[in-house]
């Protein structure tokens, strides 16, 4: 984090020909108010220094015994000593309340300064519960964007009566009240029939579930805030939000988006084809993801879920942990993967608790693991966006600096050893093979179950013909995550094959749709 916002510092300054002190200045201009924490950390930067050597001497940095010097850059032309014994000074006036562990840690840094202390505690507990932090009638749906709201599942019409959620089948036809906040709700004057009635009766109405990891929760860091050729205070617009959904942003997912894309592509997902298909299924959605997470029952635990087996409709489940199982980042990574026996156990206890929650009628989809070794192929060689100004970093050293630190994302997969990376998409293909077998021998009552393989080389042939190149799919800070254009090309993938091999999942197309339509239009969009 230090070397991060040092070289945004110093670039700042070369860019605009300005003092350190300037671009300093002119950084925290960019950055919404609460959140300008960059003069405190910072006490002085010399151009002669690089980012490596500022964080070391701030003791942000540090070098254990025994473990190598991790650097992003390349070491001074004069001894690292020397540079680092010049910088020294300057470190030894930096200091936080705060323990050596906490120091090391960049949450417990941000989450040092008062300001911010409040706002760290709600993200504590969201990451923690899986829930939405505002939620006044505690059926787990929100009226607030972020903090696990909305944005992650379907909007409340009424937080403040726990019988109306979305997904929850219509109370006597939704004669009185929307009950489940798809917005069709009232009797019709011409007849007296319920809305609901009249148009979603029979109409195969579900919702669809996510169950998955960063890829899944939708990971990004927008390249704005670290390129300064594009830096203003307009790049940092977003931060608050972004800070409050840890960093995704599911609101724009392969498979629970809804909004559209402000971070470049374009918004298509599953649960948006399922609303086109049956208007009736407004709402309907549920991103249970979270960073970093290898999926398994103990992280699923009863309450993430709000499915109510005999109120709620069916829903379409998508498992999809396409990497973490695999990736992690220790040196030593592959005694650290998940074995296929262990997958198989993690996969059958999530399994059979879905059984025991899900609506009858529902379905499961087990998406299989990506191969990784796309990300090396079609990024090491390119220039980060950190790397972009001076040509300095690229992909390649990034992966080593992380690597280094021991929190790269995924050690087998982001290395230049051609043999790790071959190995651990051995691994991952005899985990997906696991998944594979489930979905072909396993029978549960209240769902059936299907598996298909993640579509990353079909969704980079698809984009080729479009004219795209294959590193544009991957997110451009972080060089591991699907970007918003892998996700939407992803759905349209997914989607055609659902069409083709299990058409019954997806419901029937409803014939009201234009009705509804029209109706809400007459009302003024309500």
């Amino acid at each position: 984090g230090c070397v991060l916002v040092v070289s945004v510092i110093e670039q700042l300054a070369q860019w605009h020909n300005s003092t350190v002190k300037a671009a300093v200045e002119r950084l925290c201009n960019y950055i919404p108010g609460k959140y300008q924490i960059i003069r405190h950390m910072l006490c002085c930067i010399d151009k002669e220094m690089n980012a490596d050597v500022v964080c070391h001497s701030l003791k942000l940095c540090k070098q254990d015994p025994g473990q190598p010097l991790c650097h992003l850059y390349p070491p001074p032309k004069v001894s690292w000593f020397s540079t680092f014994f010049k910088a020294s000074d300057c470190g030894r006036s930096f200091k936080l309340e705060q323990n050596t562990t906490e120091a090391s840690s960049a949450h417990a840094f941000v989450c040092a300064f008062p300001l911010l202390a409040n706002l760290c505690e709600k993200i504590k507990y969201v990451i923690r519960n899986k829930l939405p932090f505002e939620d006044f009638d505690g059926d787990k749906f929100s009226t607030f964007p972020t903090l696990r709201g909305y944005h992650w599942r379907g909007r409340d019409c009424d937080d403040k009566n726990t019988t109306m959620y979305p997904g929850r089948r219509p109370d006597n036809w939704d004669v009185n009240s929307d009950s489940n906040c798809n917005g069709i709700w009232g009797v019709d004057p011409k007849d007296g029939i319920p809305y609901e009635e009249k148009f979603c009766k029979g109409a195969d109405s579900q919702g669809v579930v996510l169950l998955g990891d960063s890829a899944g929760a939708h990971f990004h860091i927008p390249p704005e805030w670290m390129t300064v050729t594009e830096m203003s205070a307009k790049s940092f617009a977003n931060l608050p939000m972004a800070f409050t959904d840890e960093l995704d942003w599911p609101q724009f997912s392969e498979i629970t988006g809804f909004l559209n894309s402000t971070i470049g592509g374009w918004t298509d997902s599953l649960y948006l084809r399922l609303r086109q298909r049956n208007r009736c299924n407004h709402r309907d959605l549920q991103n249970i993801s979270q960073n970093g997470m290898v999926f398994n029952f103990f992280f699923f635990k009863p309450y993430y879920l709000a499915r109510n087996q005999l109120l709620d409709y069916p829903a379409i489940v998508i498992y999809a942990t396409i990497g973490n199982d695999v990736c992690n980042g220790n040196r030593d990574t592959l005694s650290h993967m998940t074995t296929p026996k262990e997958m198989l156990s993690n996969v059958m206890q999530a399994l059979r608790y879905l059984d025991t929650r899900l609506p009858n009628g529902s379905h499961v989809i087990l998406t299989g693991l990506v191969d990784g070794r796309f990300l090396w192929d079609n990024l090491h060689d390119r220039y980060h966006p950190l790397g972009q100004l001076n040509r300095d970093v690229t992909y390649s050293q990034l992966y080593s600096f992380l690597n280094c630190l021991q929190v790269s994302p995924c050690s087998g997969w982001l290395t230049p050893n051609e043999t790790l990376r071959n190995l651990t998409s051995e691994r991952a293909l005899q985990l997906s093979n696991v998944l594979k077998e489930i979905a072909t021998s396993e029978k549960f009552a209240n769902f059936d179950i299907f598996y298909m393989d993640f579509p990353l080389r079909q969704t980079a042939e698809e984009w080729r013909k479009m004219g795209g190149q294959p590193w544009q799919l991957i997110e451009p800070v972080d060089g591991f995550h699907p970007s918003q254009i892998a996700a939407a090309l992803g759905t349209s993938i997914t989607w055609r094959k659902a069409l083709h091999e299990w058409p019954h999942v997806l419901g029937k197309e409803n014939p009201f749709n234009h009705q509804i339509e029209a109706i809400f239009k007459d009302q003024g969009g309500h």
